[in-house]
C-alpha cells in the first residue's frame, strides 16, 4: 500500500457527521462492488469509540493505479458540497501498520441457529436449549459503526470497524467493503 487519498468530511449545519459518513461509505462500498476491487482498503483515522463514531476521515489505500481508476469513476457525485479529497499522494516513510476488519456481534438470528443446532444434536427441548443459550449470550459492541442499507433486502445493518495496530506489513485482499481480516494499511497522522 504506498499510495492513498484522503478524503475529509466539511462541517454542515444541517447534517451530522455520523451521517455523511454513512452516505460516503455507501458510495465507496457500491464503487468496489461494480470495480470487482481487491486492492484498495479503508482506514478511518479520526475514528473513536462507539460514542465518537467514524469521525470526519476516510483513507482509501492502495496501488497508484487501483485508486487512480476508482477516483475518476465519480463515485462521489452528489458529496462534492460535503467532502474534500486530497490528491493521490505516496504512503509516508517509516509509518506503523494497522489492521481495519469488520467485526460482526452474535445477534438474535445466531442465537436461534445455536439453539436449534443444539436440540439437534442433544435432543433437548426448546426450554432447555434456551436456558443453556440465554439471549443474554448476544454481544454488545463498544466499537464504532457505519450504517447500511441492504440493496437486496432494503433493511438497515450497522457495520462495526475495528482499527488495531499490527507489527509487520501484511499483504493481502481486500473486500469491498475495503476491510482485510489479515491485509496490513498504513497508519500516521
Amino acid at each position: 500500500m504506498d499510495h492513498y487519498v484522503e478524503i475529509r468530511l466539511q462541517p454542515d449545519p444541517e447534517f451530522p457527521v455520523h451521517q455523511l459518513m454513512n452516505a460516503l461509505f455507501a458510495k465507496l462500498h457500491r464503487t468496489l462492488v461494480e470495480q470487482g476491487s481487491t486492492d484498495i482498503g479503508v482506514s478511518f483515522p479520526a475514528a473513536g469509540t462507539q460514542a465518537t463514531g467514524m469521525g470526519d476521515r476516510m483513507r482509501l489505500h492502495g496501488p497508484e493505479p487501483a485508486l487512480h481508476r476508482c477516483m475518476t469513476q465519480h463515485w462521489l457525485k452528489g458529496m462534492h458540497d460535503h467532502a474534500h479529497c486530497s490528491d493521490l499522494l505516496s504512503v509516508p516513510d517509516g509509518c506503523s501498520q494497522q489492521t481495519v476488519r469488520r467485526v460482526q456481534a452474535l445477534g438474535g438470528s445466531d442465537l436461534r441457529r445455536l439453539r436449534k443446532r443444539l436440540m439437534a444434536r442433544t435432543n433437548c427441548s426448546a426450554e432447555e436449549a434456551a436456558r443453556q443459550v440465554p439471549d443474554a449470550a448476544a454481544e454488545r459492541l463498544k466499537l464504532p459503526f457505519l450504517t447500511m442499507r441492504s440493496a437486496s433486502t432494503g433493511q438497515t445493518f450497522r457495520v462495526f470497524v475495528q482499527q488495531a495496530a499490527a507489527g509487520q506489513q501484511q499483504d493481502g485482499a481486500f473486500n469491498t467493503y475495503g476491510f482485510s481480516r489479515t491485509a496490513t494499511l498504513p497508519h500516521f497522522d
